[in-house]
């Protein structure tokens, strides 16, 4: 009678095993090898965006130099620009003067000009007499002296105007002449201004590109890194509900958790818990490698000490959850996380196979398993080199 009643379960029960679940389209075991194909996956392609990151990186240092020496070139273009503003400027000033001095010398040549302009008539007006009229016509010596002396006055004079605006014209060619050289180098140097100018610009223009570039490499950088770590993330937490979903159907159909069989390795430890491997050692993991391995197994589920010895730790520890430490020789230990609940305490001797606690989702986990590690002298080695 009881036969007949558990065994529509049992089928019932590995139909859902191997069935396709309401609303999904494949078997759960089926759905657990496509995750882990996933992951894999994930794992190639994390290998691949490595290598573009370095890209990346790469790329970053060459736009970096290249903001430097750009940075450089404007200094040096701000600075040969400065010098040529300063002799722009001496320049300027140096015209200034001269186009006042030229106004000046302008001016008194117009009034040199006009003064010999009014003696040469007055001479042509008063007919002044030539010397030896002036002698024949002088009444005395005195009066001859006198006479004479005014001859060579109006001479003089004359003279002096006359070398007066001679001088004042050649002056004025002279200064002219230098204004149009001044204005020639004023004209180059405003020209050298533009050019330094127009370099300062290309250069900013320049800068201004290479740091838009170095932050789209650098946002590139940042979502290649996000995409992956959080696609294995999800892939790793969807494998994780998978297998402890498989983990309840495998229970249900066991009945209630209850400590399996001691399973013995090729090596010196017993396996805590049977159960199949989801996680392996030195795994990538966001942030680290994965420093033991992960055991599937229904929360609950008692676990067994590996092997005989004296509880290190027994507490809850950061990440690990519920955590236990076995030393079980001088070197060896024995580590056990992720526990719904401990079942021994610090300082306890345990025996191999003895249950000293149970299987959970506690800390940093996603779905009921075991972290199962073996350290050397405090430091994790690959627990399949024991078990």
């Amino acid at each position: 009678m009881k036969k007949s009643f558990w065994l529509p379960i049992a089928l019932g029960l590995c139909a859902y095993l191997v069935l396709p679940l309401p609303g999904l389209s494949a078997p759960l075991s089926d759905r657990i090898d496509q995750k882990r194909d996933q992951i894999a996956g994930a794992k190639q392609k994390e290998g691949v965006l490595t290598t573009t990151i370095q890209t990346f990186s790469t790329r970053i240092d060459g736009i970096q130099g290249e903001i430097q020496a750009t940075q450089q070139r404007l200094d040096r273009a701000q600075s040969s620009l400065d010098r040529q503003k300063n002799e722009l400027l001496a320049v300027r000033d140096r015209l200034e003067a001269a186009r006042d001095r030229l106004e000046r010398l302008r001016s008194e040549l117009a009034t040199a000009r006009r003064l010999l302009a009014a003696r040469l008539v007055e001479i042509y007006k008063s007919d002044t007499p030539d010397a030896l009229t002036v002698v024949m016509e002088a009444d005395g010596f005195g009066d001859l002296l006198e006479r004479t002396e005014f001859l060579e006055r109006i001479s003089d004079q004359d003279r002096e105007i006359t070398d007066r605006v001679r001088g004042l014209r050649d002056q004025a060619e002279d200064q002219a002449v230098e204004l149009a050289e001044l204005e020639e180098r004023e004209q180059l140097a405003a020209e050298r201004i533009l050019r330094e100018r127009d370099q300062i610009a290309s250069a900013q223009n320049q800068l201004v590109s290479s740091r838009d570039q170095l932050a789209s490499a650098r946002a590139d950088r940042r979502g290649a890194l996000a995409d992956v770590r959080s696609g294995k993330r999800q892939a790793l937490e969807d494998l994780a509900s998978l297998e402890a979903e498989q983990a309840r159907v495998q229970a249900a159909l066991a009945g209630a958790p209850a400590p399996g069989p001691v399973q013995q390795g090729s090596g010196q430890l017993i396996w805590p818990v049977s159960g199949s491997l989801t996680g392996s050692f030195g795994e990538p993991r966001p942030g680290h490698l994965h420093s033991g391995i992960d055991i599937a197994a229904p929360e609950g589920t008692p676990i067994r000490a590996a092997d005989s010895g004296r509880v290190a730790l027994a507490a809850w520890t950061g990440g690990y959850g519920n955590y236990t430490c076995i030393q079980h020789t001088a070197s060896l230990s024995t580590c056990y996380g992720h526990q719904s609940r401990l079942g021994t305490s610090a300082g306890a001797s345990v025996q191999q196979g003895q249950v000293m606690g149970y299987v959970g989702n506690t800390g940093n986990s996603f779905g009921s398993h075991l972290h199962f590690e073996v350290r050397i002298n405090g430091s994790p080695v690959d627990p399949m080199g024991y078990l």
